[in-house]
């Protein structure tokens, strides 16, 4: 889907943001087991919307930067979050990240991935690495489809199908390693450890 869907579809999401960070409160702490971001310092959120999740992550003690490259999208996400500590960052991933290399602890996606083709998917995948000292997680969809997410997924023309059949090992193939926690019925974090030197 092109920005300018986005820009025109931003307020649609704003009207979720309540949700959204009901939501996102919920996985990270039913999965603390598995991932404590508790533990860590500084996080980049990547194509963050209107900024649920920064919000969520900000809470668990992390100092965050939300980067998004819709202007809409960014107004909305400075707006409800000028209480959290978060930096809102206007840029594209696929262009280029604004921050020297392995500026943040932590690096996560969510929902962006699907959208691209394997190319995008693969400088996305690089340029978070690179930001990145520790972990990065791609939080998207798992292999639990419902017909409702394929057609809208249809719809938008992404990599959808290709995606979650794909993903792990593109992750393995490009780094190595990778942990897939099923996180709720239809989505899972897909996460790196960035073992640098």
């Amino acid at each position: 889907m092109s920005n300018g869907v986005f820009h025109t579809i931003a307020p649609i999401y704003g009207l979720f943001y309540n949700k959204q960070v009901d939501h996102y409160r919920e996985i990270i702490k039913n999965n603390r087991d598995f991932l404590d971001f508790r533990e860590y310092s500084t996080a980049v959120d990547i194509g963050f919307g209107t900024g649920a999740l920064c919000r969520v992550l900000a809470e668990n003690g992390l100092h965050v930067t939300g980067v998004e490259p819709v202007e809409r999208m960014l107004k909305i996400a400075k707006r409800r979050n000028a209480d959290i500590l978060a930096d809102c960052v206007m840029a594209d991933v696929l262009e280029g990240l604004p921050f020297q290399d392995d500026a943040f602890d932590l690096s996560i996606s969510s929902y962006v991935a699907h959208g691209m083709k394997k190319e995008e998917r693969l400088r996305m995948y690089r340029e978070m690495a690179r930001v990145t000292s520790r972990k990065m997680i791609i939080y998207d969809y798992n292999q639990e489809r419902r017909w409702a997410n394929d057609i809208v997924e249809w719809l938008e023309g992404g990599d959808y199908f290709n995606f979650i059949k794909a993903v792990e090992e593109e992750l393995r193939e490009e780094f190595g390693n990778v942990s897939k926690r099923d996180v709720d019925k239809r989505a899972a974090w897909y996460v790196v450890d960035l073992k640098k030197s």
